[in-house]
């Protein structure tokens, strides 16, 4: 960001520069964003635990046991009783200022807070107590020179500059930036269970994360302390998704998936890729295929939007069975015969894959826009953008939702 800063001023120079020959002028507007700082010991500050809040902008999602941990983008965790999924209760809310991801341990939380991994004790969930911060775990996030400092928000910029048109043949300048943001976490589930959309996986006494361009081990035999051990280069393309299945780490990133062995879980090895177009990319896996969806968006720089169904028999060669086009689909989850399937606008779609060269999609529920979603015990607890949904599948010919914590009106 500093560098597209200093490029603009440059540039900027250079047309008041050559502006100077001309004589027509024009006012040109242009942007950029200016960079607002805290200290750590500010941020840290910030960390607390209170009684439930409303739900605004949901994101991640880790179950463990009765309990649904939701992200509330940049801003904490929300803390969800599903002991009666007819009837959930939102019971606490830890605020985690510049938090994204998440990852539960038996009582510890592990959260990232800007670019630092922070160890979290929730034995008590209103009274939750850091202890533990690694530093520059994320040092892509809102990095800083200084690392007494994390920037913690972008304020948009406006300004006029003189512009001169050379007899009209000299097309205008215009300068725009765009802040940078997070990329808006599922292991056995004795330890609980993530989203596909996430960066945090557990498996084996480890804490794996994936940040664009690495892939990082922490040793978590004390869950209280975090012991950092390894990091690790992926491959090609931006790295969004973790998946940990078995003795393998399947990667979802924007120019495929990718998958490591953990056979040694301080040593990832990568083993295998499989390549796609550049798209956004989560994936899950039942041990025979993977299950890809690309997506298209501003962030994405894609337009598929389509689920990829990979046979991973051998891991060391993935092959494409099939692709199927779907509207915009994001997180997903498999139960059985059955995988739910975030398709953004297009709702909740539930598609039976028995065959995995007929996928047929066998029921939607709609009028939502969809983000992620779990699928256990008979329940697809579904983050949309209006709330989350507690969709039973017990009887797999009547989908339907029994129940909803909606989000605060905007």
């Amino acid at each position: 960001m500093r560098k597209r800063i200093f490029a603009i001023l440059a540039i900027t120079a250079t047309v008041f520069a050559i502006n100077g020959c001309f004589k027509d002028v024009t006012l040109e507007k242009y942007s950029f964003y200016r960079p607002v700082y805290k200290t750590k010991a500010e941020v840290r500050a910030g960390i607390k635990s209170s009684a439930a809040q409303q739900i605004q902008n949901p994101g991640k999602i880790f179950i463990r046991g009765n309990y649904i941990f939701l992200n509330e983008v940049s801003r904490g965790i929300h803390i969800i009783d599903q002991s009666n999924p007819a009837a959930p209760k939102n019971i606490a809310f830890i605020a985690i200022p510049g938090n994204v991801d998440l990852s539960v341990n038996g009582n510890y939380l592990y959260a990232d807070q800007y670019t630092d991994l922070v160890t979290l004790d929730i034995t008590d969930p209103l009274n939750v107590v850091a202890v533990n911060f690694d530093q520059k775990v994320f040092p892509q996030q809102y990095a800083v020179p200084d690392s007494n400092l994390v920037i913690v928000d972008w304020l948009k910029v406006d300004t006029m500059v003189k512009n001169r048109d050379v007899l009209n043949t000299m097309p205008f300048i215009f300068f725009s930036g765009g802040p940078l943001t997070n990329a808006a976490s599922p292991g056995g589930v004795s330890q609980g269970k993530a989203g596909s959309m996430a960066r945090f996986g557990l498996m084996n006494n480890r804490l794996y994360t994936v940040s664009t361009s690495e892939l990082k081990v922490f040793n978590v035999s004390n869950p209280a302390d975090p012991q950092y051990t390894k990091s690790v280069w992926p491959g090609a393309g931006n790295i969004e998704t973790i998946y940990p299945f078995r003795t393998e780490l399947f990667l979802g990133s924007t120019a495929g998936m990718h998958i490591f062995s953990v056979a040694n879980p301080d040593s990832p090895i990568k083993t295998g890729m499989f390549a796609h177009a550049n798209a956004c990319d989560p994936v899950i896996t039942d041990g025979n295929y993977a299950y890809v969806t690309l997506r298209s968006g501003n962030a994405c720089a894609s337009v598929s939007n389509q689920m990829d169904v990979v046979n991973v028999a051998n891991i060391n060669a993935p092959s494409l069975i099939k692709t199927y086009p779907f509207t915009n689909p994001h997180g997903l989850d498999k139960d059985g015969d059955r995988i739910f399937l975030c398709d953004g606008t297009a709702g909740l779609k539930v598609l039976d894959v028995q065959d995995v060269s007929n996928v047929r999609t066998v029921q939607t529920i709609g009028n939502m826009e969809t983000y992620d979603v779990i699928a256990m015990n008979g329940i697809a607890i579904t983050v949309a953008k209006d709330g989350l949904y507690f969709i039973s599948y017990a009887n797999p010919s009547d989908v339907k939702v029994i129940s909803k914590i909606s989000t605060a009106v905007k």
